[in-house]
C-alpha cells in the first residue's frame, strides 16, 4: 500500500483493541438509566481509548456495501413512537474519511463504497453516547448489504480483523434475539424459546464454533423464532470473525428482554 496520510493515522500499534457486539434493544436505552445503559457505560471506561471506531448497526442495509465518508455525520433518528427528548438528542462525533479509505482499501472480497448521506442511526449512536459520552471519538459506520448471504457477511468481517491493530474499536450493533413482532412491553418477561436460542448461541460462541452460529437458519424452529429477519443479527457476524484463535471473550448485559429481544453482549479481547 502506498505511503499516505491515512497510514500514517492509522499506522499499526503492538495493542490490539478489543471488538465488541452490543445488544442495543430499544432506542429509550439511549437516555434512560437502566441495566442495560449502565452495562454500556461500565464497558466505555474499561475501554482503552480507541483512535477511531467502526460500528455495523442492524439499522443500514443497503445494496451493495457502503461505508460512511463525510467529516460530520448527522445524528439519525431512525424510530417513531418516542418522547421528544428522543428525537432532540445529538451525538456530534466526528466522521473519518481517512479511516473510510482505508476499510475501502482493506476490503478484498468485495467493493465498498464511500457514503456521504446516511450518518449515524441509532444502532449506532445510542450505544456509543454511553460508551463514549464526549462524542469526541471519529466514527463510521458499514453497511450490511442485504442481498448477501450470512456467510459473506462473516467473510467481510474476517478481512477487518488488522483495523484492531490500528487503533480502531469495532462495534456490532444488533440482538443474537430479534421478534419484535413477539415483543412485549414488559421488561422482565422472557419467552422459553428466546432464552434457549441466546443461550445455544452463548454456548457456541464459548466452545469457538463459529460455522453453527453463522449457518444459525440449521438450528431448528427456535432459531426461525428468534432471527425472523438477520439484520439484527449479521452484526453480531461480523464481530466473531473478527476472534482471533483462543481469544478471550466475555458476557455483559446478557438478559432476554420484552420476551423477545437478546441484549446479550459481547467483549473479545
Amino acid at each position: 500500500m502506498p505511503f499516505n496520510q491515512t497510514n500514517v493515522q492509522f499506522a499499526d500499534s503492538d495493542q490490539k483493541m478489543p471488538a465488541l457486539f452490543v445488544g442495543h434493544g430499544s432506542p429509550l436505552n439511549a437516555i434512560e438509566d437502566n441495566e442495560f445503559s449502565r452495562a454500556w457505560i461500565e464497558t466505555g471506561r474499561a475501554l482503552p481509548t480507541p483512535r477511531a471506531i467502526l460500528c455495523v448497526s442492524a439499522h443500514w442495509e443497503t445494496r451493495g456495501t457502503r461505508v460512511t465518508a463525510m467529516e460530520q455525520p448527522k445524528t439519525i433518528h431512525d424510530f417513531g413512537g418516542f418522547p421528544r427528548a428522543l428525537y432532540e438528542y445529538q451525538y456530534p462525533a466526528p466522521g473519518s474519511p481517512d479511516l473510510a479509505r482505508l476499510i475501502q482499501e482493506t476490503v478484498t472480497q468485495a467493493k465498498v463504497g464511500l457514503d456521504d448521506e446516511w450518518g449515524l442511526d441509532h444502532g449506532a449512536w445510542s450505544v456509543l453516547c454511553r460508551m463514549f459520552p464526549r462524542a469526541d471519538i471519529p466514527v463510521v459506520q458499514l453497511s450490511l448489504d442485504h442481498f448477501q448471504p450470512p456467510e459473506f457477511h462473516y467473510a467481510l468481517g474476517r478481512e477487518l480483523r488488522a483495523l484492531r491493530n490500528k487503533g480502531v474499536l469495532i462495534v456490532g450493533s444488533g440482538n443474537i434475539v430479534h421478534n419484535l413482532g413477539a415483543a412485549i412491553f414488559d421488561a422482565d418477561q422472557q419467552f422459553d424459546w428466546a432464552i434457549e436460542f441466546d443461550e445455544t448461541i452463548k454456548r457456541l460462541i464459548l466452545a469457538g464454533e463459529h460455522d453453527p452460529i453463522v449457518h444459525y437458519e440449521n438450528l431448528g424452529r427456535v432459531a426461525q423464532l428468534a432471527v425472523p429477519t438477520n439484520e439484527h443479527y449479521l452484526p453480531l457476524l461480523y464481530i466473531l470473525a473478527l476472534q482471533d484463535p483462543g481469544e478471550p471473550v466475555r458476557f455483559f448485559a446478557e438478559r432476554v428482554s420484552m420476551g423477545s429481544l437478546s441484549m446479550r453482549s459481547m467483549w473479545i479481547g
